[in-house]
């Protein structure tokens, strides 16, 4: 499985195709456009967020509700587009136009942004080539992709879900999520206004982003993932490559503003002996092999233990800010306040979304890779096949 995405922040459209899935797997729209709301809300979005409502438009690979095995295409359209046709367009600019006149063009690269080292990358003395795609508005399209791998890993028994764990200093009391299934903490969050599962938590984070945007400022935050149902052994020890737990902090850390990953107890581990991390294994005839505890979030070797992955992700504050900090212009060299392009004071509720669909679509990859089929009766069946083997191992 593999996908790639197209598309400018305000360009036409956002476009992903998605090759490799099985067929069979029922996959629809509605489910993806789901995903993509809960994407563009959570408290402390700007007002960008009422200006884009996006849907999905399942173009390729897919008949009657069902994939047919073929590369499936996805489209986003931007509404806003109408606004930028000129600045954004597609065809050669006429000979009597020079590209320095070009309504917002941008030479003042904002700290924090991959402004300027892109526009040093690339060549271009105007920045907006580097921020129209930079933007993490391209999540949009990861969020669809991972939308997809959601319905193909629930069609195989797998549920993926994220929380927000923690806002501008503010930490969620993480033991209410003890005893509660994927489901239960989806709904929990799912109804908060910052997608926490913490409802005093909630208040006070929902009061330190208000603090930050009357402030002219931005604060970060820490979300969560789970991914419960999972087989043992995906993944896989014998190259760094092929480790998913590898694969799972890579899909964290390429997400927009994110500079950190742990998994279960994460970098807690460092102040604790060994006998209070390593999980105890133990059999029965009826479960099989399973872990005690659960320290470890899910891995051993880089491979899944058939425990509920456990992976977190710290979000830095967002760049552009109302109070910008100081920049340089790239055409006169001199100190410039960097320009602002968007108003999130707090995207750590949205970033939990996207968080949640980059996981999906890497532990769907890597079942895809570990117990493969064409079809997804035979994935079912394969999937089968091994949990009855390794319950006897």
């Amino acid at each position: 499985m593999r996908y790639l995405t197209a598309g400018e922040s305000h360009g036409p459209q956002l476009t992903a195709i998605i090759e490799g899935l099985p067929s069979n797997l029922e996959l629809t729209a509605e489910s993806v456009n789901r995903d993509l709301a809960r994407r563009q809300g959570g408290y402390g979005r700007g007002r960008r967020m009422q200006i884009e409502k996006d849907t999905v438009e399942i173009t390729a690979g897919v008949r009657h509700g069902k994939t047919i095995g073929a590369p499936v295409a996805l489209t986003v359209t931007n509404d806003d587009w109408k606004h930028w046709t000129k600045i954004m367009g597609i065809e050669p600019l006429p000979e009597d136009v020079d590209p320095d006149d070009i309504k917002r063009r941008v030479t003042r690269p904002r700290p924090g942004h991959a402004d300027l080292v892109g526009g040093m990358k690339y060549g271009h003395r105007d920045l907006r080539n580097v921020l129209e795609r930079s933007s993490a508005r391209e999540t949009t399209m990861r969020v669809a992709a991972g939308s997809v791998a959601k319905s193909f890993l629930k069609a195989l028994g797998i549920e993926v879900t994220a929380h927000v764990a923690e806002i501008g200093g503010v930490k969620a009391d993480m033991t209410l999520r003890n005893g509660k299934t994927v489901n239960e903490i989806r709904e929990i969050a799912s109804a908060d206004d910052v997608y926490c599962i913490d409802p005093e938590a909630s208040e006070k984070m929902k009061q330190a982003i208000d603090d930050a945007k009357a402030a002219g400022n931005s604060i970060g935050g820490v979300v969560e993932v789970i991914v419960n149902g999972c087989p043992p052994g995906v993944g896989s020890y014998v190259q760094y490559d092929r480790k998913l737990d590898s694969k799972i902090a890579g899909a964290i850390v390429s997400i927009n503003a994110f500079k950190g990953v742990e998994f279960g107890l994460g970098f807690e581990m460092a102040r604790l002996p060994g006998s209070e991390v390593h999980d105890e294994i133990e059999w029965s005839e009826e479960a099989g092999y399973r872990r005690r505890t659960n320290n470890l979030g899910g891995f051993e070797g880089g491979m899944t233990t058939g425990m509920p992955i456990v992976v977190r992700g710290v979000m830095k504050p967002i760049p552009t800010l109302y109070k910008p900090l100081e920049s340089v212009d790239i055409d006169t060299k001199e100190p410039f306040k960097a320009s602002i392009e968007r108003s999130d004071s707090c995207a750590v509720p949205a970033a939990s979304v996207v968080a949640e669909h980059v996981v999906a679509w890497e532990v769907a990859k890597a079942i895809s890779e570990t117990f493969h089929s064409d079809t997804i009766e035979g994935l079912k069946k394969n999937i089968g096949e091994f949990l009855a083997y390794a319950r006897e191992f």
